[in-house]
């Protein structure tokens, strides 16, 4: 690839993969020689671990359930320069990993994100599908970025990304706080196409599309919260004050008409309610305040720890990175 000597590390989480688990790792290694590949197995009952170290990577275990639980763990073990993210299920074509990895030094990128593009129609399960999309479309509206493929479990990380991560999910949900962490931290990132493949013939997905769906969801509600809390409190504020006017104005007409106040517990109602609307939209403007400087810390840290070693362009990559001359300008 042309590129410094990195220290590439694979981590691949793993429930119940014996199947498929030999030659993800087999796969791995072949695509990119000298990586270090560490299956994390999470509490799998099939065999996965004796499967991942006969084919040479090396096993850790987590004991407590979820993905996301899963990558902190790893996140926070294992030291390395690039990291690669891939699921053991072997639906993730490892041929497109080393062009990943190349498009994360060049740039240089901290994120390389892995879109799915899928080489049979039984490869990406319709309720699935749609509810990426979904999910992806209400990601992009709450926080103003284009997300394409936000659900996607394999892409390319930085150590600088990958220290200043939080991770703060435990299950699926993990993909959401990944790209949500892109969003509000203005990481470097950029999109490669990865090949996305049926599972193993008698291997079954770990996904549940309405629990898991409904996980994702609620961790998009909390990180708007958190992140855009103008948004949700003065969301929130906004609907409270619009009842308390429904509730509010016939009181105020009858009030203006004849001078008395005969539907006193609606006026009260109404009156109590703007108070709360108010209240919504002060919470709001505080805790935006708090998330600045909390973003202002985050990205201090993120500054504190080295950026990729950069490579050299390749030939393709120079030539679509020529600066275009305006010969306009010049007459």
């Amino acid at each position: 690839m042309g590129v410094p000597e990195q220290r590439i590390a694979a981590i691949v989480p793993c429930h119940n993969e014996a199947m498929s688990v030999a030659k993800v790792v087999h796969d791995l290694k072949a695509a990119v020689p000298g990586i270090a590949v560490y299956v994390y197995d999470n509490l799998s009952s099939d065999g996965t671990d004796r499967a991942a170290g006969q084919a040479g990577a090396i096993v850790r275990h987590e004991e407590t359930k979820g993905k996301g639980n899963v990558l902190r763990r790893a996140f926070a073990d294992v030291d390395a320069d690039v990291y690669v993210l891939v699921d053991g299920d072997d639906t993730y074509e490892a041929a497109a990993i080393p062009a990943m990895i190349e498009r994360l030094l060049e740039g240089p990128y901290d994120h390389v994100l892995g879109v799915r593009e899928t080489t049979s129609a039984s490869a990406y399960r319709r309720g699935h599908q749609v509810g990426n999309r979904a999910l992806n479309e209400l990601v992009s509206r709450l926080f103003g970025v284009p997300v394409t493929d936000m659900l996607s479990g394999c892409r390319v990380l930085s150590r600088r990304f990958v220290k200043s991560f939080p991770a703060l999910s435990r299950e699926f949900e993990i993909e959401t706080e990944l790209t949500v962490h892109c969003v509000t931290l203005r990481v470097p990132t950029t999109e490669e196409p990865v090949a996305y493949r049926d599972r193993p013939e008698g291997s079954e997905s770990k996904l549940s599309t309405y629990r898991d769906g409904f996980h994702i969801l609620r961790r998009i509600l909390l990180l708007t919260r958190f992140e855009r809390p103008i948004l949700f409190h003065g969301l929130l504020g906004t609907v409270v004050l619009g009842i308390a006017l429904v509730l509010g104005i016939p009181v105020l007409l009858e009030f203006a008409r004849t001078g008395l106040v005969p539907r006193f517990p609606t006026a009260f109602l109404s009156a109590s309610l703007v108070i709360v609307g108010l209240l919504g939209w002060a919470v709001g403007l505080v805790l935006d305040a708090i998330t600045m400087s909390r973003r202002e810390a985050a990205r201090l840290n993120y500054l504190r720890l080295a950026p990729p070693r950069t490579a050299e362009p390749t030939e393709s990559r120079r030539a679509s990175e020529q600066p275009s001359i305006d010969v306009s300008a010049s007459r």
